[in-house]
């Protein structure tokens, strides 16, 4: 049976389910038995399956991350969460140079069924070195799956399949797609690898979302509703391994193409999708278009940091600019999406 729940809830359930039906797996990382338990996503874990197997890790990313990976190799199936991304960096030996190389160098008698939980998103009053998303380091990399879920089926469904994969996976959480709602059956199912999913149809042009830029774009089609422009959102759910052909197979049809990714666009995600578009051999070669982070580190005020990111007004006005071929003076008028306007900051 399907309920309508949060993001947090459908985590949390993958999280619980997974460990009844698992005991390999365990659920390790900076404040998981806290009673926030990072953002509701842990609560009631320790108390089910206690301290041994949802257990508080020291201060230590890298050290932490390697025990993970002996665990991992071990038999056992380790969830470590990242409250934020950006600390992921003092971990990036570990998990570029052992987990996502052990099964090629030991020629597959080995692996490391490892999940990597790395939140994301808007901070304002932290600034810098807390409001980062570096997924496209990963998507570099041979041997670290790396996927974002937007809504809470997909939340539930690709985290326990990353918990079932026996590689490395990078599972990249917005903290602002926590929030959002919708039908997540009761029973264990999950959503496979290497899969996006068509949010909305439209001819005249194709938003691809990742992360909450997703809920950002189908805002954007209401917007574009308004003025006549039909815009299909694609989800991306799947950063590596990417689901070229359905996007291909919506430029195909609309002409147009406007990423928005979570991060910087240089050498980013939107940038690897642009060029896997740009390869193609298209009859009528399509109009492309990349949009993320502003070129500069994140501000700390909350002003600053709303021209920091894009949002849905924004998207609209690029897309429309694209379908004719404009200089895009047009921005619609609108408030500010609800998860935004609710977040009093900084955690």
């Amino acid at each position: 049976m399907a309920r309508d729940i949060t993001c947090v809830e459908a985590i949390r359930e993958a999280l619980e389910q997974e460990m009844a039906r698992d005991p390999s797996v365990l659920v390790m990382g900076m404040g998981v038995d806290d009673p926030k338990a990072i953002f509701g996503t842990t609560r009631g874990l320790v108390q089910r399956f206690g301290p041994a197997r949802v257990f508080d890790t020291p201060l230590s990313e890298d050290a932490m991350t390697g025990v993970a990976i002996g665990a991992a190799l071990a038999g056992l199936r380790p969830v470590h969460v990242h409250i934020r991304m950006d600390f992921v960096l003092l971990a990036m030996n570990q998990l570029v140079n052992i987990a996502a190389k052990a099964r090629y160098m030991w020629g597959g008698r080995v692996s490391v069924p490892l999940v990597v939980r790395a939140v994301i998103g808007r901070s304002w009053g932290q600034g810098p070195q807390h409001s980062q998303a570096i997924h496209s380091f990963f998507m570099h990399v041979p041997g670290i799956r790396v996927v974002a879920p937007t809504t809470p089926y997909d939340a539930k469904g690709l985290l326990t399949q990353a918990i079932r994969d026996p590689d490395p996976v990078l599972v990249v959480e917005h903290r602002m797609v926590h929030a959002q709602r919708g039908l997540v059956p009761e029973e264990q199912y999950t959503v496979p690898f290497g899969k996006a999913r068509i949010l909305a149809g439209g001819d005249d042009v194709t938003l691809v979302g990742i992360s909450h830029m997703t809920v950002e774009s189908l805002r954007a089609r209401s917007f574009l509703q308004e003025v006549g422009i039909g815009a299909e959102v694609i989800d991306c759910l799947s950063l590596s391994p990417l689901d070229t052909g359905t996007i291909a197979a919506s430029v195909a049809k609309t002409g147009r193409l406007l990423v928005v990714d979570t991060g910087w666009t240089a050498c980013g995600a939107g940038a690897e999708i642009l060029a896997s578009m740009a390869e193609r051999p298209w009859p009528r070669f399509p109009l492309l278009r990349r949009m993320g982070y502003a070129a500069a580190t994140c501000p700390t005020t909350r002003n600053l940091e709303n021209l920091f990111y894009p949002d849905a007004r924004r998207i609209a006005s690029a897309a429309r600019a694209m379908v004719h071929e404009d200089a895009g003076s047009w921005v619609p008028q609108g408030k500010e999406a609800a998860e935004v306007l609710d977040f009093k900051g900084p955690f």
